[in-house]
């Protein structure tokens, strides 16, 4: 029996060592002792479930000693192997097909374990195997062998693990003598063999690459200062301990066949915490950079499973980590930053056939906490949300029943986590990488809400140490002719940013102390965001299947990694400013919760990408150069609520994300990894096609009156619009590009507070008046009467506001200039125009834009100044296209340049005005006038002085140059003019006064609200060149006009009626020469202009009417029960008014003048010996003082 048991043991040393001969071993009693061995790398490899990319280069062990038990206790007692060091040293390979050290070397007995389980066999399993120091060393590379040098090299693993034992278990991992263990085998066709590994400390340290230590890296690092130009510590890293002290153990399942053959290996390992308490930041990013090397090596595309598949590798193994509680807190003498993460489970499992495997991976998190701890404020930066998760995350269909299971009973105590998982990964690869249509991979990840809280400190931190770490260099994980997908779904998110207007050197309210207090940040509320990337995605935005150029992306057609699709999308946002905790007189009930300011809001949103190669290969410079692109963009609704205090707090934001954004820009800029820059010129390097395209269903915007003067939401402006499309395409024709935009709108109204005079008649307007969610009601300034015509199909189609389509063919070449055309083709239709220049010029009063002197307002002038010096005078500034070659010298003549382009040589410009009318109201509109009159179906228009026409229409073109057939050469010689023919015509033109009541119409009817009839006007101009001067000068000539009245016209008005009209048109003039002065001196044109003009224009009616009509005449023959009387003295009574309190301002202002010079005076003169002049000088400032005083009297009388 004992030379049974020591053959047993030889059979078993020779497995497992290398180089192994008889002589070595000799039993002393029941014991015997090895020294210095070497182990097989193979076994080694294939016991641990290694992933094929790494290699077992070195395994010795120091002192090996066996001891038996007693013969008769063999069956029942295990062998007990004691070993005082084992050194391993695991390398990945740097090579797919080359394998390296041990591993490659075949055991001479690896064919001999399938022949049977015998009694070596199961002497060996169950084995006790005692081990007091471990000693791993692991090294990747770290995508180092492809892109940048050694100091960036992944850093190596320096794992030590003490007092690691390793015993047989039964099913349920209690210790039962080896042959109970063995009962649970039979009569299940297989051979199980559970193992239990517990170790009591075990540490990791993160080394330096050896490559790391050369002169100039060493150099660098003695210098003074070891931090990069961005602020980083990245120089040099000379080692740190990353975790210590860490205990866990492990659950091992061993299936094999009934001949003894590897079929199933199954790890579970719990460690239940792993505390990291001080992390330095080089230790960081080293950290990172290992992490990167560890996901290379274990998802690298370019390893073939078969050049590492071992005979004793087990063709399905399963490997999990599961630790309860991650803390680990990098602190640094400027930041300190702690990770918090619950219930972390890794899970990897591999399923091969010989030819191919399958590589499941999933990650679970039960909980994660990223807190910044050594900012003033200390915050948790990303966390759960408030709500509990409402369901699991599901499984995706690719992840159910990848590997059969290999435990047999249930589910381990640690294989699942009980709770709903916070984020949760799942990823298959397929290895070999399959030739498409096949997909290599396949990665969903799933989040439940979360919320995060944006510090632009610990932003910029992370950033540096993403930048540096969390970086894979193309083609390193996925090939670049595999076809992948991805999918990423977030539930809710919620981000908040705080915002100190303090530290912006531009801010639009610097100045303003009181709009500080008001906003201290922003809110961002996102639900069901999802991100998709798979050439099989459906997108109906694009409409791909109608698109010719499309045609490799319709169904049927082969998918290949030429073709990328992405969709993006949430079902709803919104955004809200936060109040600062001391405005608490602004907080008020305008959102879900207190203190938040709704201000935009939207509903499914979406966003779609196509991309094809020019060349069918795989498609890996994006966009593609010289390929097709398509993207669309599309929004179910959209609202935006904001006064003027917030636009100009989320313009703050938006330059604060730019500051913040070049500040991260610099980051990047020290990265390793250089830009990939593309030889030729700019024409090379953009796609060839390119369609983008906008949908909007439904916008809503509403301008809110200011945060200061109201608490609630009063609404100034509201704009609708509907169904709104934007298409711009851009194609490379050959020698020429085209480029086309088409813009489709189908309604859109613009509604604007009513005035003072109006809002005591808002009971009488008959619907004139819209409300806005119960606040003050809104007068129709601008809206849309859609008509509509005949389809193709019979059906009837609704005729849009707006319908643009542009398109402009420019050549490549300067030779084929006379290419250069330019085509505009415009429809506009149904507008209506409501209110008048009058009621326009009290609008601008209230909403602060002009004042009441016609100057610009004091919001006005600080939005200029803000915006002028703001984040979108940089974003308005033409864009410099750097058309240069690689050498820095200018690009080739070849068309990538266009200094050559001018003006269009052809230019077809046509402009259609359909269905217009314009309403004449005054500032009172008609309510006053018809607050008596209560009939409904007179409609708006029809109570005032309206004009309306059929259609507007405006045709320019350029006639084309005649060429001379027998001149072989020709020289171009473009357009001196950009047009030179214009017709304009004008159908159904009249003008029809106030209606008292509706009256028929015997011969004709309504045509989209209009009369029939009006008067049709048509006139031809043409260009001639006048050659009697020196230069060539153009001069228009009417070549003809038509005029036409297809219907007989009648103008029946009375004086009164008439007298009304020139009054009307006397204010309106009035306020539009006003509104014109008040916008010259916005511009600064005082001086260039003069103040007498901008005095004329401030009464440019008055002048002129006031002969017409004096007041004699107008009242003498304007019977009492007329309401035009009424409103013509309304008129003239509102017209004087406004004279006068423009005077009286003018009196104050120059008072207040007077009073402050006087003040200046009386300053000097008191320090001076003259006692009498200041006291002259004080009873003069006290005369202005009473003068001040009746002033104001009298305005309060007027």
């Amino acid at each position: 029996m004992e030379s049974i048991l020591a053959r047993a043991l030889e059979y078993t040393l020779k497995y497992w060592l290398k180089s192994f001969t008889r002589d070595q071993f000799k039993l002393q009693g029941r014991t015997a002792q090895l020294s210095n061995l070497d182990i097989n790398g193979e076994a080694i490899h294939a016991s641990m479930g290694l992933p094929p990319a790494l290699s077992v280069t070195t395994a010795k062990v120091g002192k090996l000693e066996i001891m038996l038990p007693y013969v008769s206790n063999v069956q029942t007692e295990p062998i007990v192997v004691q070993i005082d060091k084992l050194d391993l040293v695991l390398e990945e390979n740097p090579d797919a097909d080359v394998t390296k050290g041990p591993s490659s070397a075949q055991s001479p007995t690896a064919s001999g374990k399938s022949n049977g389980y015998g009694f070596a066999d199961k002497i060996a399993d169950g084995m006790t195997l005692q081990v007091k120091v471990v000693n791993l060393l692991l090294e990747t590379g770290g995508g180092a062998h492809r892109e940048g040098g050694a100091a960036w090299a992944a850093p190596l693993a320096s794992i030590t693990i003490r007092n690691l034992v390793l015993y047989t278990t039964n099913e349920s991992w209690k210790v039962v003598n080896l042959k109970e263990a063995r009962d649970f085998s039979t009569n299940t066709g297989f051979i199980y063999l559970f193992k239990k590994l517990e170790w009591e400390a075990l540490s990791i340290d993160l080394l330096p690459h050896p490559d790391m230590f050369t002169d100039a890296n060493l150099a660098r690092s003695e210098e003074a200062n070891l931090r990069d130009d961005d602020g980083a510590k990245r120089v040099f890293f000379g080692g740190e301990r990353f975790l210590d002290g860490i205990s866990g153990e492990a659950h091992i399942t061993v299936q094999r066949t009934a001949l003894n053959s590897p079929l199933g290996l199954e790890v579970q390992l719990h460690i239940p915490e792993a505390v990291c308490p001080a992390l330095s930041e080089p230790g960081l990013r080293a950290l990172l950079r290992f992490l990167t090397g560890m996901y290379l090596c274990l998802n690298r595309g370019d390893v073939d499973p078969k050049s590492q598949q071992s005979a004793e590798a087990a063709g399905r193994s399963l490997v999990s980590v599961l630790v309860d509680h991650v803390f680990l807190c990098i602190k640094d003498a400027e930041f300190q930053l702690e990770l918090l993460m619950q219930s972390l489970l890794f899970s990897r499992a591999c399923v091969s056939d010989g030819e191919s495997a399958n590589y499941l991976t999933k990650i679970l998190i039960g909980g994660l906490f990223l807190r910044d701890a050594f900012s003033r404020s200390p915050c948790a930066l990303i966390q759960p949300s408030m709500k509990a998760a409402a369901e699991d995350l599901a499984v995706p269909e690719f992840a159910k029943n990848v590997c059969p299971v290999i435990y047999p009973l249930d589910n381990g105590p640690w294989q699942l986590i009980q709770e709903v998982p916070l984020i949760s990964l799942h990823s298959l690869q397929v290895k070999p990488s399959p030739k498409p249509p096949h997909l290599f991979s396949k990665t969903v990840i799933q989040c439940q809400p979360l919320m995060v809280h944006l510090q632009e400190e610990a932003c910029l931190r992370i950033s540096s140490f993403l930048a540096d770490g969390i970086v894979v260099n193309p083609g390193d994980v996925l090939p670049d002719n595999s076809v992948n997908s991805l999918l990423f779904t977030l539930k809710e998110l919620d981000v908040s940013v705080p915002l100190d207007m303090s530290n912006l050197e531009d801010s639009a309210t610097k100045e303003d102390l009181s709009t500080k207090k008001i906003f201290a940040g922003a809110r961002l509320h996102i639900e069901n965001l999802s991100f998709a990337e798979s050439p099989t995605l459906k997108v109906r935005l694009l409409n791909l299947e109608k698109d010719p150029a499309c045609f490799c992306l319709w169904p049927g057609q082969p998918i290949d990694a030429s073709q990328k699709k992405w969709t993006a999308g949430v079902s709803h946002f919104s955004l809200a400013l936060e109040t600062s905790p001391n405005s608490t007189e602004h907080q008020s009930s305008r959102g879900p919760e207190m203190g938040l300011w709704n201000c935009v809001e939207g509903k499914d949103v979406s966003i779609e990408v196509a991309m094809v190669s020019a060349d069918g290969k795989p498609l890996i410079t994006i966009p593609p150069p010289g390929g097709i692109v398509r993207i669309g963009v599309a929004c179910e609704q959209y609202i935006s609520n904001a006064s003027v205090e917030q636009l100009f707090f989320v313009l703050d934001l938006y330059s604060y994300f730019g500051k913040v954004s070049e500040k991260i820009s610099t980051v990047k800029e020290s990265k390793r990894q250089s830009t990939v820059s593309l030889a030729g010129g700019l024409l090379e390097k953009v796609p060839s096609d390119t369609a983008v395209k906008l949908a909007l269903k439904d916008l809503q915007l509403k301008f809110l009156e200011s945060s200061f003067t109201s608490t609630q939401d009063i609404p100034l402006v509201q704009f609708l619009g509907k169904d709104l499309v934007v298409k711009v395409t851009h194609r490379t024709l050959g020698g020429a590009i085209a480029v086309s935009s088409n813009i489709y709108w189908e309604n859109i109204e613009v509604d604007c507070v009513d005035t003072e005079v109006q809002q005591e008649h808002e009971s009488s307007c008959n619907g004139d008046l819209v409300g806005c969610n119960g606040s003050t009601p809104l007068r129709r300034v601008f809206w849309i009467v859609n008509g509509r015509h005949d389809g193709p199909s019979g059906s009837s189609i609704v005729t849009p506001f707006l319908d643009i389509s542009i398109t402009n063919v420019i050549p490549l070449s300067e030779k084929d200039m006379e290419c250069h055309s330019l085509s505009i083709m415009a429809y506009i239709s149904g507008i209506r125009l409501g209110g008048g220049m009058n009621y326009t010029e009290a609008l601008l009063h209230r909403f602060g834009i002009l004042d009441l002197n016609g100057g610009p307002g004091e919001g006005l002038s600080r939005g200029l100044e803000h915006l002028s010096s703001g984040p979108l005078s940089k974003l308005l500034k033409a864009s410099i296209v750097d058309d240069r070659k690689q050498d820095g010298a200018p690009g080739s003549e070849n068309g990538d340049a266009f200094a050559h382009l001018g003006r269009p040589d052809d230019i077809d410009v046509c402009i259609e005005l359909r269905d217009w009318l314009f309403a004449l109201e005054g500032r009172e509109g008609v309510a006053e006038r018809w607050g008596s009159i209560d009939n409904e179906e007179i409609g708006r228009e029809e109570r005032c002085w309206h004009t309306n026409f059929r259609t507007f229409r405006v045709i320019a073109k350029s006639t084309p140059k005649l060429v001379d057939t027998n001149v072989t050469e020709t020289k171009y010689d473009a357009h001196k003019f950009p047009v030179d023919s214009i017709i304009v015509n004008v159908e159904g033109l009249q003008t029809l006064k106030p209606q008292m009541q509706k009256e028929t119409i015997p011969n004709g009817h309504h045509e989209n609200g209009h009369l029939p009839g009006g008067v049709n006007i048509e006139a031809n101009i043409v260009a001639s060149e006048d050659k009697t001067g020196h230069d060539d000068t153009l001069s228009w000539v009417a070549e003809s006009l038509k005029f036409s009245v297809k219907q007989p016209v009648e103008a029946v008005v009375t004086k009164d009626e008439l007298q009304h009209l020139t009054f009307l048109c006397k204010s309106e003039i009035d306020s539009m020469g006003r509104i014109v002065a008040g916008v010259l001196r916005v511009l600064k044109l005082e001086e260039s202009v003069g103040h007498a003009t901008l005095n004329q224009l401030s009464n440019l009616g008055s002048e002129g009417f006031d002969k017409m009509f004096s007041p004699k005449a107008s009242r003498a023959g304007t019977p009492k029960s007329s309401p035009f009387a009424a409103s013509s003295d309304s008129m003239r009574e509102i017209s004087s008014r406004a004279d006068l309190e423009s005077t009286i301002s003018s009196i104050e202002e120059a008072s207040v003048e007077l009073e402050a010079k006087c003040s200046a005076l009386a300053s000097v003169l008191s320090d001076s010996e003259s006692e009498t002049s200041a006291k002259h000088i004080n009873d003069l400032k006290q005369k202005l003082e009473n003068l001040q005083s009746l002033m104001a009297k009298l305005r309060t009388q007027i």
